[in-house]
C-alpha cells in the first residue's frame, strides 16, 4: 500500500472529531487564546534550568503544532513546535488536568493539530524543558496527517520527496528545518540589499508588470489580454526600460526588485517566474557596477552568514571575498579552442565550432549569438571562483554602450558564481539615434524568426531623445544569487516556485 493510500481514512476520522467538538459546543478554531510566551522566549529564558526544576510561580500560556505525542501511564509527553521550528515538552498529567481532560486529549488530538496549553515552566528528570501543563486547548483542529517521516541510513530525517517539497511547500516548511532556514536566508539577503542601496542614497521604485511591448532583454515574453481596453498585453521580462524613463526623469540612483516572467525553460537554474534586481546609476559605467555589485553580494553574506566564505548545501565551503576575477569574453574563448576568435570572426567559422561541439545554431543565430553559446559551453559552465566576463559582442547587447576602444565590442560584463550567469551590467546606450537604429535591427530579427528579439518601443525612444545621461545598469537574479550562497537549486531558494500541474 502507498504511503497516501490511508489518508482519505485518516482525514475522514479527523473529520469526525471536528464534528463532534461542534456537535458538544467546543471551538475546533477559536479566534483569540490566550498566548503570553513564544516557544523561542521560553528557550532562551530558561534553557539552562537543572533537571527537575519545576517553577510554580511562572505561569504561561502558549501554543504550537503537535509534532509528538506518547502516553506512560498517566502522564502524556507532547512535543510542540513553533512557526520557526522551536520545540518544546508539554507534559499533561491526569493529576493536573484531570480524568475528563486527558480523555479527552487522547481522544481529539492528533498529530498535527495546533494546541494551547496553560501551566508552569520546569525541566523534566531528564533535563528536558517543559510546560508542566494544567489546562490545554483546541487551536487548530488539522483535517489532513502529517507526511510519514523515516530514518535514512546516516540518520536523515526524510519525508516528503523532492517533487512534493516544492508543491507542498506548506508541508516541507513544517517538517524541514533547512526549507525553514531557506526563507530566513532569503528574508536577510533582501533586507541587506535594500540596506545597502540605501546606504548608497538609491531610490528604490516600482515599474509596470502588465506592457504593451516587451523589451529590455532577449527572452521570449509571456502574454495576456486586458479586457477593459480589448488589447494583448505582456507580462515583463524586464524592468530596464521604465527605470531608465526614471533616470531621465532626474531619479539618478534607481533601482526595483521585483517579478519578471520569462517563457522559456524550467530547470536547476531556470525558473518562469522569478525575482530580478535591476540598478541604475547616471554618471556611472559598467565599472561602477562591478564595484556594486560585488559591494552587494560580499555584503549579503557577510549580513546573513556573518562571512564572505560560505557553506553550501553539500557541506563544502565556497569564498566570495576579496576581488573577483576578471576575463575577456574573447581572449578567453580563444584559450579555450586553441585558435584565436575574435567579434570578426566568419558566421560559417563559428557554426562549424559549434557543430563540433554538439550546439545547435538556429538560422536566425547572429555571429555573436553563436560564440556566446560556445564560450557558455566550453568556459562559462565551468568558472568556479566569482568572475566577471567582460565585453560582449554588439550584435547580442542592443542595449548596451559601444565599446570605447575595441570596435565591434559593448562595455557589459556578466558575472558567473558557481558556473552560473548570476548578474549582468552594462555602460548604457545613451545615443537615442544609435538606440533606434538597434531596435531596428532587432525588428529584423524578429522577422528572421528570432523569438527573443526586442520590440521597437517608440515611448522609450522619446524619453531617449529627452536627454538620458551617461549611466551604468546592473541586473542581478535574486534567486540565482540565493543558489550561489548555498549551493541548492533554483527552486529550493523559491518559496514558492511554479511547477507543472500533475494530471
Amino acid at each position: 500500500m502507498s504511503e497516501h493510500e490511508d489518508i482519505p481514512e485518516q482525514m475522514a476520522v479527523r473529520a469526525a472529531k471536528r464534528a463532534k467538538m461542534i456537535e458538544e459546543g467546543r471551538e475546533p478554531y477559536p479566534a483569540e487564546l490566550p498566548v503570553s510566551a513564544t516557544i523561542a522566549q521560553l528557550r532562551e529564558e530558561y534553557g539552562d534550568l537543572e533537571a527537575g526544576t519545576e517553577l510554580e510561580d511562572v505561569q504561561v500560556g502558549i501554543a504550537g503544532r503537535v509534532m509528538l505525542s506518547r502516553t506512560s501511564g498517566k502522564l502524556f509527553f507532547v512535543t510542540l513546535q513553533d512557526g520557526p521550528g522551536n520545540r518544546i515538552q508539554v507534559m499533561l498529567s491526569l493529576k493536573a488536568v484531570g480524568k475528563e481532560e486527558m480523555d479527552r486529549f487522547k481522544a481529539e488530538v492528533d498529530l498535527g493539530d495546533h494546541i494551547f496549553v496553560s501551566g508552569h515552566v520546569g525541566t523534566s528528570r531528564r533535563g528536558e524543558l517543559s510546560v508542566f501543563a494544567s489546562e490545554w486547548k483546541m487551536a487548530a483542529k488539522a483535517l489532513r496527517p502529517l507526511p510519514k517521516t523515516y530514518t535514512k541510513e546516516g540518520g536523515e530525517v526524510s519525508g516528503l520527496s523532492e517533487e512534493n517539497r516544492v508543491r507542498m511547500r506548506h508541508l516541507d516548511l513544517i517538517m524541514r528545518p533547512e526549507a525553514r532556514e531557506m526563507i530566513r536566508v532569503r528574508s536577510a539577503v533582501m533586507t541587506s540589499l535594500r540596506k545597502n542601496f540605501a546606504r548608497r542614497a538609491y531610490t528604490e521604485i516600482e515599474t509596470p508588470v502588465l506592457q504593451a511591448l516587451h523589451g529590455g532583454a532577449a527572452a521570449r515574453p509571456f502574454t495576456t489580454h486586458i479586457n477593459a481596453y480589448d488589447e494583448d498585453l505582456y507580462l515583463r521580462i524586464a524592468t530596464e526600460l521604465y527605470l531608465k524613463r526614471a533616470v531621465v526623469g532626474g531619479i539618478d540612483k534607481v533601482y526595483e526588485i521585483g517579478k519578471v516572467f520569462r517563457n522559456e525553460g524550467a530547470d536547476s537554474s531556470h525558473s518562469p517566474e522569478y525575482t530580478l534586481l535591476e540598478a541604475y546609476q547616471a554618471y556611472g559605467t559598467y565599472d561602477t557596477m562591478a564595484e556594486l555589485t560585488q559591494d552587494l553580494v560580499q555584503q549579503a553574506a557577510l549580513d546573513t552568514f556573518g562571512s564572505t566564505t560560505v557553506t553550501l548545501a553539500d557541506g563544502t565551503d565556497y569564498d566570495l571575498g576579496g576581488q573577483w576575477t576578471e576575463i575577456e569574453l574573447y581572449p578567453s574563448l580563444s584559450e579555450a579552442l586553441g585558435e584565436e576568435i575574435t567579434v570578426d570572426t566568419p558566421r560559417e567559422h563559428l557554426a562549424d565550432i559549434a557543430e563540433k561541439h554538439g550546439l545547435p545554431v538556429a538560422d536566425y543565430a547572429v555571429p555573436g549569438k553563436i560564440a556566446e553559446d560556445i564560450w557558455e559551453e566550453l568556459v562559462g559552465d565551468h568558472l568556479w571562483e566569482p568572475t566577471f566576463v567582460r565585453n560582449f559582442p554588439e550584435d547580442t547587447s542592443p542595449l548596451t554602450r559601444q565599446h570605447r576602444s575595441k570596435p565591434g565590442l559593448t562595455e557589459k560584463w556578466d558575472l558567473y558564481i558557481r558556473g552560473i550567469e548570476t548578474a549582468t551590467a552594462y555602460s548604457e546606450l545613451a545615443d537615442p539615434v544609435i538606440q533606434r537604429e538597434r531596435f531596428y535591427a532587432q525588428s529584423l530579427a524578429a522577422a528572421d524568426g528570432d523569438p527573443e528579439a526586442m520590440q521597437l518601443d517608440e515611448d522609450f525612444l522619446a524619453a531617449m531623445e529627452q536627454g538620458f545621461p551617461p549611466a551604468g545598469g546592473m541586473g542581478m537574479g535574486i534567486d540565482r544569487l540565493l543558489t550561489g550562497l548555498t549551493g541548492l537549486g533554483i527552486r529550493e531558494t523559491i518559496a514558492f516556485p511554479f511547477v507543472k500541474r500533475l494530471g
